[in-house]
């Protein structure tokens, strides 16, 4: 019978049946992906052969066939296991085609699956089969006679308690190993389950802060609890101060395993079944089972707070541009002092300097004033970035009174300054300012990040910019491949200048890589500014495919083409020129009707290309070097400072988002702590509390007004609210 197989995987079927998408669509998409195209490239300038698909649909089916094609390995392997035990059969090839997922396997396979020797191992050899055969007829003979027919010394079955014992131990592992019984008791656990956490037993002061107080008697249903819960909890478990566990009511187990195994039968036989029934759910199928759903909670939480950090990535990395500013980079220090650096309005360092504003060895803040203003009034400063780190509240104060009595034109911002140390120790920092002491390399980044979050923050880890939930406990294979999606989303979104973009920018854009990133900077190096996107070929290592994929998403501002400053790709800059003759006035408003009017079907059909790339073509055309990213909120400036002590229930606030998770966002309001806006907080109507989602409500770099609901001093929490009528609820 080994000549029975798998049937071969029809990936565009599966993936249909599981995204409910065109199988059309699927099987271009597939065909683009399989022909080394990448995801960006495909959702803009393949629309026409996708059905429009955009990027979420395209990485969808992406890690639909992923997931499809390691299910179908993961069947081929078990089979080839079957056929080398000689067990493989026609009955064994259908239940295992059946299986639709990987935990389906699993539990297939685990009755064959090579293990140690067991206590029902040795029972089999010791001969006891037959009798458990016997046993399972349910027998009306004395089985105690049947017994001593087995008992043997040299075998291991002295006498008939063990020849009971052997036999229970098969029973044990067999029905342990079931695969019907499992599904059940799983799908049983999931449904009826709850999932409890208790303060460990001697942890009394393990948590001084009370970080999970929440959980020292938690008890939630397991279909009901929160995925921040999950990770709370097990990172309380990890921690040692949480003991964490499911309960279930066994009592309904073991009625269910009894009416499996025997029904309403009777007797010694069905004794013994039951018994051992019972025993293999306490001593196999329970802790799998428990194991399994805690993995599967785990695992479903993990990729929540991966799409939860990634959301909060993308509108990190979106935030809009703060153009047009000399800015003062203040890393706010009390020890080493506060680290200042000054960059103009594209990003260039242009000094620095070191004061000592707060109270420690060296305490100068005439001397500290005195620098500042001196440096402002160099430069032509406008705005002050103080990062968000120790002594941030004390240099807000500072730059504050300064600004009242000296520089009234002066405005600040707090920048969240996560992640400016790594990159600041990096060798990114280093090549760029070799001269630099680590704390001046952070200032420099702390003021860019406000001219430029993207092109700054590319630089760093995106684990260390701290938008994240639980991002240190999760997956890190999961993480990293996530967030480097959005990163290449969000940088081809927007696109780069081909003339100035760091190679940290460009080995994001679609088809490169980080060796032809640095081939480019070397031309540009060698050979100055990219005329064309043409030019591009001459880079080494950068061919045809890499072209294609990577030359709509490069920018040339100034180039010889204008063409080569919008998103259109090169290979329809013909079909551009041809919409071009067809707009005749010189005035900028008709030019704009003419080019609208042009996005016909029509005209599709006569320029020979499809609606959607003529539409992307004209709008285009209509914002040649447009920017994503000026329709994002800015940050907010202020000129005064608060501190917690100030904070009164009812004031209303300005603040920026600075990190969104399942049960909330936070929000930098100008205190040194952010303030939590929890879920049931972001409706009027409590009722409709359950339904809500924080992302679709905020997202990381918004501006917001908010209302302080209440101040927590001892822990300095702040509590806020989206609307002043929830302040009294009634």
């Amino acid at each position: 019978m080994t000549n029975i197989s798998i049937p071969e995987l029809d990936l565009v079927t599966g993936i249909a049946s599981e995204l409910d998408l065109p199988k059309s669509k699927i099987k271009a998409t597939t065909d683009l992906l399989q022909d080394g195209n990448t995801v960006p490239f495909i959702a803009r300038y393949r629309k026409e052969a996708t059905g429009n698909l955009d990027e979420v649909q395209i990485r969808d089916i992406q890690a639909s066939s992923k997931r499809l094609e390691d299910l179908q390995a993961r069947k081929l392997t078990v089979q080839k296991a079957l056929v080398e035990q000689k067990v493989w059969s026609s009955a064994l090839a259908e239940r295992l085609v059946a299986a639709d997922n990987l935990q389906q396997v699993e539990d297939f396979y685990l009755p064959y699956k090579q293990k140690r020797r067991t206590k029902a191992t040795i029972a089999k050899e010791a001969g006891l089969m037959p009798f458990a055969q016997k046993i399972q007829s349910f027998p009306k003979d004395d089985l105690s006679q049947l017994a001593q027919t087995y008992v043997d010394a040299k075998k291991g079955l002295p006498d008939i308690t063990a020849v009971f014992n052997g036999v229970h131990e098969i029973f044990a592992e067999v029905i342990g190993e079931n695969a019907g019984l499992r599904e059940w008791i799983r799908n049983f656990t999931q449904q009826n389950g709850t999932i409890q956490a208790k303060l460990k037993r001697g942890a009394d002061d393990m948590d001084p802060k009370d970080v999970y107080a929440l959980y020292y008697d938690f008890s939630q249903k397991v279909k009901q609890v929160q995925n921040h819960q999950i990770l709370a909890m097990n990172r309380g478990e990890k921690a040692g101060v949480l003991s964490v566990g499911l309960d279930i009511d066994q009592l309904a187990i073991e009625r269910y395993l009894k009416f499996r195994l025997v029904g309403s039968k009777q007797g010694a036989a069905a004794d013994i079944l039951v018994r051992a029934a019972n025993d293999a759910y306490k001593r196999f199928i329970g802790p799998a089972i428990e194991r399994e759903v805690r993995k599967q909670l785990t695992t479903v939480a993990s990729q929540d707070a991966i799409n939860v950090f990634g959301k909060n990535l993308y509108h990190l990395l979106m935030g809009a541009p703060l153009r047009g500013q000399v800015v003062l980079g203040f890393d706010p220090g009390i020890r080493t002092g506060s680290k200042l650096a000054v960059v103009d309005p594209n990003g260039k360092f242009l000094e620095k300097a070191v004061i000592y504003p707060h109270r420690a060895a060296k305490f100068d803040p005439a001397g500290a004033k005195k620098v500042i203003i001196s440096l402002v009034q160099k430069y032509h400063v406008t705005l002050v970035a103080i990062g968000n780190g120790t002594a941030s509240r004390e240099s807000q104060q500072f730059i504050a009174d300064l600004i009242k009595t000296d520089l009234p034109d002066l405005k600040y911002v707090v920048v969240n300054e996560a992640g400016a140390s790594v990159y600041s120790a990096s060798d990114i920092a280093r090549a760029e300012f070799p001269d630099l002491q680590v704390e001046q390399r952070s200032a420099i980044s702390i003021a860019r990040r406000l001219q430029d979050p993207m092109a700054e923050l590319i630089k760093i880890d995106p684990q260390a910019v701290g938008v994240g939930q639980y991002q240190h406990d999760l997956p890190t294979k999961e993480l990293t491949e996530q967030l480097d999606q959005v990163l290449e989303t969000s940088v081809n979104q927007v696109g780069v200048n081909l003339n100035t973009a760091s190679p940290q920018l460009l080995m994001h854009i679609a088809g490169l890589t980080k060796t032809t990133a640095q081939n480019i900077i070397a031309y540009r190096d060698n050979n100055g500014a990219f005329q064309t996107r043409n030019e591009l070929k001459k880079v080494a290592k950068l061919g045809p495919k890499a072209f294609e994929q990577a030359a709509g998403f490069l920018r040339i501002p100034s180039g010889k083409n204008s063409l080569d400053n919008t998103e259109i790709h090169p290979e329809s800059y013909q079909v551009a020129k041809e919409i071009l003759k067809r707009v005749t006035s010189n005035d900028e408003d008709e030019r704009m009707l003419q080019l609208e009017a042009l996005t016909t079907t029509t005209i599709a059909q006569e320029l020979g290309i499809g609606l959607p790339t003529l539409q992307d073509i004209i709008d285009a055309l209509k914002h040649p070097g447009r920017d994503l990213r000026d329709q994002a909120t800015s940050a907010v400036l202020r000129s005064d400072v608060l501190t917690l002590k100030d904070l009164k229930p009812g004031m209303e606030l300005q603040g920026t988002v600075r990190n969104v998770v399942d049960f909330g966002a936070f929000v930098d309001i100008g205190v040194h702590e952010d303030g939590l806006i929890h879920i049931n907080e972001m409706v009027k109507n409590k009722h409709s509390r359950h339904k809500v989602n924080p992302h679709e409500q905020v997202a990381v770099g918004d501006i917001i007004t908010v209302w302080v609901k209440e101040v927590d001093l001892k822990r300095e929490r702040i509590g806020l609210t989206l609307f002043s009528e929830n302040l009294v609820e009634k």
